[in-house]
């Protein structure tokens, strides 16, 4: 936790009481905060500042001597659109994303994405993920998350809208192009579930505002690629 991340209505008059059990662990145990230390907070969707501890226990902290007058770094000017992934992938794929600072994640369905993965109640814990991301990030602004439940229509009818004039990708291993290097520009990244998308999936994203492109020969797992394809991107 490299930032404290606090709710609008936690700060009254440059105090706050923090009680989340996970937040008052970490610093309990990694941070090792005392009464008049100082710590960086932001507020969320707001700016980053510094907070001084005026008292902590098990169950609160209380901090005082509030200020918030830094800008959170900007975001990447990237629309990650991502196939599902397994439920404990799902987890690290969107804190690395919210981390490197992804503007725009959508989750959708492909071929071999198992119908269950949409059950998991990992899906209804995708703001803790993305409080855990920005922490590490020291940012604070959300990024917006979008689910999709069907891939044709999300492709034919949302898609294009979101690629608007903006160049896309979808990343696929036997694509002659290779992903541009470099390309800081806002852009659409289009990643498939392992195993990949089926041809019928890559035709129809090609069809509608999509370039297959190659980082080579190797095949990676998700996780790995979209790092690495990120920072090609826009590193």
């Amino acid at each position: 936790m490299n930032l404290l991340l606090l709710d609008p209505e936690q700060i009254h008059h440059q105090c706050a009481c923090i009680t989340d059990a996970r937040q008052l662990a970490h610093i309990r145990e990694h941070l090792k905060l005392n009464a008049g230390d100082c710590i960086k907070i932001g507020q969320k969707n707001g700016l980053k500042g510094t907070a001084r501890v005026e008292n902590m226990t098990d169950q609160q902290l209380i901090l005082n001597e509030i200020e918030l007058n830094q800008v959170p770094p900007a975001k990447l000017p990237l629309t990650l659109v991502l196939a599902l992934p397994r439920p404990k992938v799902l987890r690290r794929l969107v804190m690395d994303a919210v981390t490197l600072g992804v503007e725009q994640l959508i989750l959708m369905h492909s071929y071999r994405v198992e119908k269950s993965y949409w059950q998991t109640p990992f899906l209804n814990q995708l703001d803790s993920y993305v409080a855990l991301g920005l922490e590490q990030a020291g940012d604070t602004v959300w990024p917006k998350i979008q689910c999709f439940k069907r891939f044709r229509p999300f492709v034919e009818d949302i898609l294009p809208s979101v690629i608007a004039s903006k160049p896309a990708f979808v990343a696929h291993p036997y694509a002659a192009q290779p992903m541009p290097v470099a390309l800081n520009r806002p852009c659409v990244l289009v990643v498939g579930p392992e195993g990949g998308f089926i041809p019928f999936e890559i035709d129809l994203l090609q069809q509608n505002g999509c370039q297959p492109a190659s980082l080579g020969s190797r095949i990676l797992r998700t996780e790995t690629a979209v790092s690495s394809i990120i920072g090609r991107l826009l590193g």
